[in-house]
């Protein structure tokens, strides 16, 4: 009889063994939604990507990576919000402000996780950020605006005025705007706008505004971003640096930036997925400011504006460009 018993827990314990091995019928299934592809963005995802293979999520063994891009528009990006909620995913991931927006109106039973977001509380994504009452919780990237200006007046002690264009449709860029004109302020400066809707318009509402500023700032706009180039061509028809709130635009010319690296943002929002994904309330996982920065420099761009960096600021750069 004792045998009998003991037999009887060994099968019981191997039974039990059995199931709780995953199986590819028990695959994780995240769904990513992307406003547009440009190299903050992409790194992004990358990160996030990385971030679950190293947890333990590998695509095609035990998780079901999903990803579409609005190509820039808010209105593809409602239908692909509504297109992954009939897939019914484990967790919906929102790359970029409008993207998760999207997201965030087409469930409210999903759990959905937003990242390279500005301002989550004004985009209406959460209202406490402490202990999100929704299905919704992630990541901001909110940029350290102030310390941009700063970054301007020590490389151009005698600029005056800091000209921006940005997307006013974008929640996350109206309100880095806003930051700009109270950090200009204070360090008695003036802003001089541009706005554009899309991407082609970046180019000429930054000729405008070059021509009455001293420095360009390019900030975490997504329009803007996906058409850095025509910002920094407009600069250098103006004889004028840009300084960036992404260190991925020192790749198409900027002068400056100082800015996250956004492959480490979303290595970071991968802890988001995998708490949520074993069973983490939202509730339960406030929303964050991702943690570092880096100062990125471009000496090419320097040689070419006859600009000579500070030697202070070359000691805090973690990069330079030649």
């Amino acid at each position: 009889m004792k045998g009998n018993k003991l037999l009887s827990a060994a099968c019981i314990a191997a039974a039990l063994a059995l199931t709780a091995t995953p199986t590819l019928a028990e695959m994780a299934k995240v769904a990513v939604s992307q406003i547009v592809e440009h190299p903050a963005l992409d790194a992004t995802r990358q990160g996030l990507l990385d971030g679950l293979k190293a947890k333990g999520y590998e695509e095609g063994k035990n998780l079901e990576f999903s990803y579409q891009t609005a190509q820039g528009n808010p209105a593809i990006a409602v239908q692909i919000a509504k297109q992954f909620v009939g897939e019914q995913p484990d967790v919906l991931v929102g790359i970029a402000t409008p993207t998760a927006q999207a997201l965030a109106a087409a469930t409210r039973s999903i759990p959905v996780v937003f990242t390279a977001v500005t301002d989550p509380v004004g985009a209406k994504l959460v209202r406490n950020v402490d202990q999100p009452e929704r299905n919704v919780t992630g990541l901001s990237d909110l940029s350290p605006v102030a310390q941009h200006v700063a970054l301007v007046k020590e490389i151009l002690p005698d600029a005056k005025r800091i000209g921006v264009v940005y997307n006013p449709g974008e929640a996350n860029a109206v309100a880095l705007v806003d930051l700009l004109r109270k950090a200009a302020k204070e360090q008695g400066m003036e802003v001089v706008e541009g706005t554009a809707l899309k991407s082609a318009d970046v180019q000429s509402a930054a000729q405008i505004v070059a021509s009455k500023a001293d420095a360009l700032y390019a900030p975490t706009d997504n329009t803007v971003a996906s058409a850095v180039e025509g910002l920094v061509n407009a600069g250098n028809q103006a004889g004028i640096p840009v300084i960036g709130a992404s260190t991925t635009y020192i790749e198409s010319g900027a002068l400056a930036a100082l800015g996250f690296d956004y492959y480490q943002v979303g290595v970071q929002t991968a802890d988001y997925v995998d708490a949520l994904l074993k069973g983490t309330k939202v509730s339960e996982l406030p929303v964050k400011v991702a943690v570092g920065s880096d100062l990125a420099l471009n000496q090419k761009a320097a040689t070419k504006l006859n600009i000579t960096f500070p030697q202070a600021l070359v000691d805090r750069a973690t990069s330079i460009a030649k």
